[in-house]
Protein backbone atom coordinates (compact mmCIF):
# COMPACT_ATOMS: atom_id res chain seq x y z
CA UNK A 1 0.00 0.00 0.00
CA UNK A 2 1.35 3.36 -0.92
CA UNK A 3 1.84 6.69 1.42
CA UNK A 4 -1.09 8.75 1.33
CA UNK A 5 -0.62 11.68 -1.14
CA UNK A 6 -2.11 15.25 -1.46
CA UNK A 7 -3.98 13.68 -4.08
CA UNK A 8 -5.41 11.24 -2.27
CA UNK A 9 -7.48 13.85 0.07
CA UNK A 10 -8.62 15.99 -2.85
CA UNK A 11 -10.20 11.73 -4.01
CA UNK A 12 -11.99 11.45 -1.04
CA UNK A 13 -14.27 14.11 -0.25
CA UNK A 14 -16.52 12.94 2.80
CA UNK A 15 -18.01 9.90 3.68
CA UNK A 16 -21.95 9.00 3.44
CA UNK A 17 -23.48 8.20 6.21
CA UNK A 18 -27.44 7.48 6.26
CA UNK A 19 -29.60 4.62 7.04
CA UNK A 20 -28.63 2.81 3.32
CA UNK A 21 -24.88 3.51 4.02
CA UNK A 22 -25.52 1.98 7.56
CA UNK A 23 -27.13 -0.83 6.54
CA UNK A 24 -24.35 -1.55 3.69
CA UNK A 25 -21.43 -1.54 6.71
CA UNK A 26 -22.86 -4.86 7.55
CA UNK A 27 -21.38 -6.02 3.98
CA UNK A 28 -17.75 -4.41 5.04
CA UNK A 29 -19.11 -1.77 2.31
CA UNK A 30 -18.47 2.09 2.88
CA UNK A 31 -19.90 5.58 1.09
CA UNK A 32 -18.24 8.36 -0.03
CA UNK A 33 -19.04 11.68 -1.65
CA UNK A 34 -16.16 12.03 -4.42
CA UNK A 35 -15.93 14.47 -7.19
CA UNK A 36 -17.64 13.60 -10.40
CA UNK A 37 -13.92 13.05 -12.52
CA UNK A 38 -13.07 10.78 -10.47
CA UNK A 39 -12.29 7.20 -12.06
CA UNK A 40 -12.58 3.73 -9.98
CA UNK A 41 -9.05 3.15 -9.84
CA UNK A 42 -7.96 6.72 -8.27
CA UNK A 43 -10.77 6.30 -6.26
CA UNK A 44 -9.57 2.07 -5.08
CA UNK A 45 -5.66 3.71 -4.74
CA UNK A 46 -6.91 6.33 -2.36
CA UNK A 47 -9.06 4.45 0.40
CA UNK A 48 -6.03 1.71 0.03
CA UNK A 49 -3.84 4.58 1.03
CA UNK A 50 -5.53 6.98 3.16
CA UNK A 51 -7.33 4.35 5.56
CA UNK A 52 -4.96 0.89 5.25
CA UNK A 53 -7.41 -1.27 3.97
CA UNK A 54 -7.47 -3.48 1.25
CA UNK A 55 -10.39 -3.08 -1.02
CA UNK A 56 -12.26 -5.56 -3.01
CA UNK A 57 -13.89 -3.79 -5.31
CA UNK A 58 -15.37 0.06 -6.03
CA UNK A 59 -18.63 1.09 -7.79
CA UNK A 60 -20.15 4.50 -8.88
CA UNK A 61 -23.37 6.54 -9.13
CA UNK A 62 -23.97 9.57 -10.03
CA UNK A 63 -26.81 11.67 -8.21
CA UNK A 64 -28.31 14.18 -10.62
CA UNK A 65 -29.29 17.49 -8.98
CA UNK A 66 -32.71 18.78 -8.52
CA UNK A 67 -34.53 21.01 -9.46
CA UNK A 68 -35.64 23.22 -6.61
CA UNK A 69 -37.20 26.93 -5.97
CA UNK A 70 -35.48 29.48 -4.26
CA UNK A 71 -37.40 32.76 -3.45
CA UNK A 72 -39.32 32.28 -6.72
CA UNK A 73 -36.22 31.31 -8.69
CA UNK A 74 -35.90 27.75 -10.58
CA UNK A 75 -32.52 26.71 -8.90
CA UNK A 76 -30.73 23.42 -9.28
CA UNK A 77 -28.47 21.55 -7.16
CA UNK A 78 -25.12 20.33 -8.09
CA UNK A 79 -24.82 16.42 -9.26
CA UNK A 80 -22.97 14.31 -6.60
CA UNK A 81 -20.97 11.44 -7.68
CA UNK A 82 -21.35 8.48 -4.81
CA UNK A 83 -18.22 5.65 -4.57
CA UNK A 84 -19.78 2.48 -2.72
CA UNK A 85 -16.39 0.70 -1.47
CA UNK A 86 -15.87 -2.94 -0.61
CA UNK A 87 -13.60 -3.93 1.70
CA UNK A 88 -11.89 -7.02 2.04
CA UNK A 89 -13.20 -9.64 4.47
CA UNK A 90 -12.61 -8.77 8.85
CA UNK A 91 -11.29 -5.24 7.97
CA UNK A 92 -13.69 -2.27 8.56
CA UNK A 93 -13.35 2.07 8.42
CA UNK A 94 -14.63 4.00 11.34
CA UNK A 95 -15.93 6.59 9.26
CA UNK A 96 -17.54 8.82 12.43
CA UNK A 97 -13.47 9.76 13.49
CA UNK A 98 -12.52 10.72 10.02
CA UNK A 99 -8.85 11.03 9.17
Amino acid sequence: MAEPKTIHYGLITSPIITEKSTILSEFNKVVFRVPLTATKPQIKEAVEALFKVNVVSVNTLVQKGKTKNFRGVAGRRSDIKKAIVTLKDGQSIDVATGL
